[in-house]
C-alpha cells in the first residue's frame, strides 16, 4: 500500500468535509438532516447482529438499526470516551437514552459521557465509521477502532447496567 498515512489523511478529510456537508443540510432543514441521526443513533437505537467480512473472514459483528458495523476504540475506558474533536467526526458515537438489544448475548448500558448517552456494549463503548455502509466493515484497525463481536470481552470496571435493556422484536432476516 502506497503512503498509509497519506491515504489515512485523505480519508479523513474527506470525512470532515462530509460531515460538513451533512451538518449544512441539517442546518438548513435538509433531507440527509433525518437520515444521518438515523444513521448514527441519535434517538432509540438498537444493536442487533449480522453477518460480515471482517479483515477477509466472515464474522458475525454487531451492528445498528441501519445496518452499520459498530466499533470499541481500544484506550477508551469504561466510563469515559477518548475520542473527540476530529476523531468523533470520523467515529461518530453511538447514542441513545434506551437502547435495544437483538441477538447480542452481552450487556448492553448507556453511559452518560461528553457525547451524551453513548452506548456500550461489555463495557466498550460503540462508534460507527463515517466511510462504512451496511453490510461493509472499513475501518478494522483504523486508528486503534475495531469492529465489535458478540464475544467481545467485557471490560474490567464496566459500570452496572443501570436496568434490562428490552429485547427488540425479532425480524426476518438481517434488513439487507
Amino acid at each position: 500500500m502506497r503512503h498509509p498515512k497519506l491515504i489515512i489523511a485523505g480519508i479523513g478529510l474527506a470525512a470532515v468535509a462530509a460531515a460538513g456537508g451533512a451538518a449544512a443540510a441539517a442546518a438548513a432543514g435538509g433531507p440527509s438532516a433525518g437520515s444521518a441521526a438515523a444513521g448514527h443513533g441519535a434517538t432509540a437505537a438498537t444493536v442487533r447482529t449480522a453477518p460480515a467480512t471482517v479483515a477477509g473472514t466472515t464474522e458475525t459483528i454487531l451492528v445498528n438499526s441501519g445496518g452499520l458495523p459498530l466499533y470499541f476504540y481500544r484506550p477508551d475506558t469504561a466510563a469515559t470516551s477518548l475520542v473527540t474533536g476530529g476523531v468523533a467526526a470520523l467515529w461518530p458515537p453511538l447514542t441513545s437514552a434506551a437502547p435495544t438489544a437483538a441477538g447480542p448475548g452481552g450487556t448492553l448500558t448507556v453511559v452518560n459521557d461528553a457525547h451524551g448517552h453513548q452506548v456500550a456494549y461489555n463495557g466498550h463503548l460503540l462508534y460507527t465509521f463515517v466511510s462504512d455502509h451496511p453490510g461493509q466493515v472499513t475501518g478494522q484497525g483504523v486508528q486503534d477502532f475495531f469492529v465489535a463481536t458478540p464475544g467481545l470481552t467485557p471490560i474490567a470496571g464496566s459500570p452496572a447496567p443501570a436496568g434490562t435493556v428490552p429485547a427488540a422484536p425479532a425480524a426476518p432476516g438481517y434488513g439487507y
